[in-house]
């Protein structure tokens, strides 16, 4: 095939001289457009005794300060876009406490940037112009679907539109349509694997050759399980909303060994969790980005909270990630659903027959991980079985409103749920642990990972 699409782009395969010396060019522009149109960034540079102009080498990025996912919430809705709102052509927001979504804006740059990024990240999985994609990321304020489906469209895919949910449906519009490459949570690609055989298919005499996976951690368990049930070439993709959606790294398919960063667009640095400092190559720490090209929201220095390290380009001049090993907070992040505790926990606290006291349990069913929720009504509530029952439903309501995603939830009699000594165990992590990846997960159980 002679479609230019298809062919790497010079970037990709630049020295690492060229890649830093274009990386300190676009880093010196975004710091300057951050401070010259973000009030917000002008004065927390201020604040912090640095200047734009201050930024001489690369390593002269850790003299400025990192920007935290409780900035997006403090500044809702728009506060941090560095371009006048009719200049914003989309918006997306993930789940947030109680009405405050954290925000993100793109202008039309900033959009084909996303677009070339995840066509990027197709490619290097092993898609080509001409294949059919098969979408079943949701659609809607969530990055994944439309960020799949616009890369998809701008490497020259035929793009299947399908979004989440329906199995049924999804395994009949794979047998139908015969796509090549699916993009979708990997839980929920083991649900449509079972869908098919529940029906009597074999998922090996499917069209499917290519799976790309993100959304949520998976691990190289899942992975094999997935290519031997499947006959696919199961990839990872990585991204989050703040920094710009899916896209941000990709692994490729000819080494399948960590996720190609695509740095001429996003600077990564590993960081120590605790005190902030910067550390090298190969040290695990936490994952932080700053983007070099957007627009609408510039992120400078933001603290992802994962847990990863970097690594050497191979299939790529581009540095590498290594999977996600955990988190620095106490986020879950539920089919492809970030949720904090604290969420929860304020919707708990305006419901008055409720006292502040509850716990979180996660678990797998089949293939998906799911959230119970443990309250308990106060002493002079006076509920009785039924009117509890209805309470749980009032709360699973708003849970699923507010945060997004259904859970089984359990009103309790006073003193049922469990207390701590200590620091409240808000979170009890009952999945299986199947490697190393879900084990270090487990941390999240006690705020610690």
């Amino acid at each position: 095939m002679n479609d230019p699409r298809a062919a790497l782009e010079p970037i990709e395969k630049a020295s690492l001289d060229e890649l830093r010396s274009l990386q300190l060019e676009r880093l010196k522009w975004s710091l300057k457009h951050a401070y010259d149109n973000s009030p917000f960034y002008k004065a927390r540079f201020d604040q912090a005794g640095v200047h734009p102009d201050d930024l001489q080498n690369l390593s002269d990025l850790s003299r400025f300060p990192f920007t935290h996912k409780q900035d997006l919430r403090d500044n809702y809705p728009f506060n941090m876009f560095a371009v006048p709102k009719q200049k914003v052509v989309r918006v997306h927001a993930s789940s947030g406490t109680t009405g405050k979504a954290t925000v993100v804006g793109y202008t039309q740059n900033d959009i084909d940037t996303w677009g070339n990024a995840v066509a990027r990240s197709i490619r290097a999985a092993g898609g080509r112009p001409g294949d059919t994609c098969h979408i079943a990321y949701g659609y809607g304020l969530f990055t994944g679907g439309l960020g799949a489906h616009y890369g998809a469209e701008r490497l020259g895919c035929t793009v299947i539109p399908m979004s989440g949910g329906q199995t049924e449906k999804q395994v009949q519009l794979i047998s139908d349509f015969e796509p090549r490459i699916i993009m979708v949570t990997p839980s929920y690609f083991l649900n449509i694997i079972d869908e098919m055989e529940r029906q009597g298919l074999d998922p090996k005499s499917s069209s499917l050759e290519i799976g790309i996976f993100g959304a949520e951690p998976w691990t190289n368990a899942m992975r094999q399980e997935m290519e031997e049930r499947m006959g696919i070439d199961a990839v990872d993709i990585y991204g989050l909303s703040e920094v710009i959606g899916p896209g941000v790294a990709q692994e490729c398919a000819e080494t399948k060994d960590g996720l190609t960063i695509w740095e001429d667009l996003f600077y990564p640095e590993i960081i120590d969790p605790e005190s902030g400092e910067v550390l090298p190559d190969g040290e695990p720490g936490e994952l932080v980005f700053t983007s070099l090209t957007k627009e609408a929201l510039p992120m400078i220095r933001y603290r992802t909270r994962d847990l990863t390290r970097l690594l050497p380009g191979t299939a790529r001049t581009m540095r590498r990630m290594d999977k996600i090993t955990g988190r620095s907070d106490d986020m879950m992040i539920i089919r492809g659903v970030n949720v904090f505790p604290t969420q929860i926990e304020e919707i708990i606290l305006t419901m008055p027959q409720l006292t502040a006291h509850y716990q979180l349990e996660l678990y797998r069913d089949g293939h998906l991980d799911k959230l119970k929720v443990f309250v308990e009504q106060k002493p002079d509530a006076g509920l009785d079985r039924q009117q509890r029952d209805t309470l749980a439903k009032t709360l699973w309501h708003k849970i699923k409103s507010y945060v997004g995603i259904s859970t089984q939830v359990t009103v309790c009699e006073p003193g049922q749920v469990d207390r701590s000594q200590g620091k409240a165990q808000r979170v009890v992590d009952n999945r299986p642990k199947d490697d190393v990846l879900m084990e270090t997960a487990n941390k999240v159980s006690s705020g610690a990972a």
